[in-house]
């Protein structure tokens, strides 16, 4: 950490408002020239009321837009510590209780709410231990929303805080007697301020702010991996692959059935003509074997049947794989069966058939133990139903995002620079709704730019494309058509 990083931890965990201002003044002048450029002292001032001694307000040190007066309310985001006697200084984001403005264009961007949230979880997963140390708002402009009770409770000892300002914070951390929590929640909050503000740290401090940013910014895309889907489908066997087209989901799917099960399984495809008769079962046309007689109608498995069939004469696990599993009506299709979808059911479950669809079922159907379901579902595709409550209960939903990893291991320079700046205007300007829209890895891989090149032009261009004809990107159309224009120009 940088001495400005330093001074501000001791003073975070120290316990007293002794020289508060003239300590705040010491630790924020020693951030500059050390973490970040001595430009960027320009883009914050310190606002720091020495309350010694005051019942009547909360103590705090706030880095706040220069445009605002030198003392009274003041308005935009700022980084504030808030001292609570006898325990170490909560720090967070929080907008002047003016309003929004000077930084309008900075809170009111999908991108800032969303990178709060992800250094929260962060801060959270590295060093809560198993418990909540940081708390960020969905959306920092509803100044009308006041911090959530359950926050206010378990941090009671800061009451007078969110008594006052709880309406205008949006992202707080509570330091443990863990200084190493401190000080990353201190480089995350403060890189992300002053990079919203044009600066990044100064080029001694790259790597550790790359770290620290790689951290968080893997809460906004998390990595699920082919154990953790297998560990899912052991668990609770059935399961859901969801996310953005091109993230490997049905390859994934594909690779676990044949290394990991053995091939003992099958996979179908689901589509909007699919019927509870394909994936039960009904009744269907014969060849008539007697002169005359034309087709009849038999009783004939489906999908579901037909794997309950194969995996009762193993103990083995059989893996049934649904791709594009919410193509179509996934209730009218399970019916009754539904009800056999049961990961851990108190006793055992079976449902009466319309039909007797012979040995080993009857007219009476158990899922046997051994069917796990693993399904695929793109959350890009609009035009589909979207799977109900009562499934969803019932399937354990594992997504997939685009990775970085495998673009850097298998893109080219050019769909590498692609990718990242792909990926950073969906981050920035994409409501969260249309984040699942962000093409996957899979239309970046090239092994060389001429590669890259075509790929990019035939598959990439034309899904970016069809999304603003269809207005699934119009809140942030321009940023868009920017990108186009730079791939055709490639």
């Amino acid at each position: 950490m940088s001495a400005g990083l330093d001074l501000l931890v001791d003073l975070i965990h120290s316990g007293t408002l002794e020289s508060w201002k003239e300590r705040n003044q010491k630790a924020l002048a020693a951030l500059f020239g050390t973490r970040y450029p001595r430009r960027a002292e320009g883009v914050v001032a310190l606002r720091a009321p020495d309350m010694k001694g005051s019942d009547s307000g909360v103590p705090y040190a706030a880095y706040i837009a220069p445009s605002n007066p030198d003392s009274g309310t003041y308005g935009g985001m700022s980084f504030v510590i808030f001292r609570a006697e006898g325990h170490p200084c909560l720090i967070g984001l929080v907008i002047g209780t003016q309003g929004l403005a000077p930084d309008e264009a900075i809170l009111g961007r999908p991108g800032h709410a969303r990178k709060v949230r992800a250094i929260c979880d962060w801060l959270n997963h590295e060093f809560g231990g198993g418990g909540q140390v940081a708390w960020a708002k969905q959306d920092p402009t509803r100044t009308d929303i006041p911090a959530p009770d359950n926050i206010q409770r378990e941090w009671s000892e800061y009451d007078r805080l969110f008594g006052r300002y709880g309406h205008v914070v949006y992202g707080l951390y509570k330091p443990t007697g863990d200084r190493a929590g401190t000080g990353a929640a201190l480089s995350a909050m403060l890189d992300l301020m002053f990079e919203e503000r044009g600066h990044k740290p100064l080029k001694e401090f790259q790597q550790d702010y790359e770290a620290v940013r790689s951290r968080w910014f893997a809460c906004l895309m998390p990595e699920f991996t082919r154990d953790g889907v297998l560990d899912l489908l052991k668990r609770r066997r059935f399961v859901i692959l969801q996310g953005p087209p091109g993230t490997g989901k049905t390859r994934m799917a594909r690779q676990i059935l044949k290394s990991d099960y053995a091939d003992f399984g099958r996979s179908v495809q689901f589509h909007p003509s699919t019927t509870y008769e394909n994936f039960i079962g009904g009744l269907a046309p014969v060849q008539g074997r007697e002169e005359g007689l034309g087709f009849r109608f038999a009783p004939k498995r489906g999908f579901l049947l037909e794997a309950a069939a194969a995996a009762n004469v193993s103990d083995k696990p059989y893996l049934l794989h649904i791709d594009e599993i919410n193509r179509a009506d996934l209730s009218k299709i399970l019916g009754e069966a539904i009800f056999l979808f049961e990961p851990s059911p108190e006793s055992i479950r079976d449902i009466g058939l319309v039909y007797d669809f012979g040995e080993p079922f009857g007219d009476t159907f158990r899922l046997p133990e051994n069917v796990h379901v693993l399904g695929t579902m793109n959350t890009a595709d609009r035009s589909i139903a979207m799977v109900d409550l009562a499934v969803r209960r019932r399937f354990a939903f594992a997504s997939l995002w685009p990775s970085m990893q495998v673009v850097e291991e298998r893109g080219s320079p050019l769909s590498r620079r692609a990718f990242r700046e792909l990926i950073a205007i969906f981050i920035e300007h994409a409501s969260d709704e249309a984040l699942a829209l962000v093409p996957g890895h899979s239309y970046f891989i090239a092994e060389d730019d001429d590669t890259a090149r075509v790929n990019l032009r035939t598959s990439l261009l034309p899904l970016l494309t069809e999304y603003l004809a269809q207005g699934y990107v119009g809140g942030f159309a321009e940023p868009m058509r920017g990108y186009i224009q730079w791939l055709d120009a490639q």
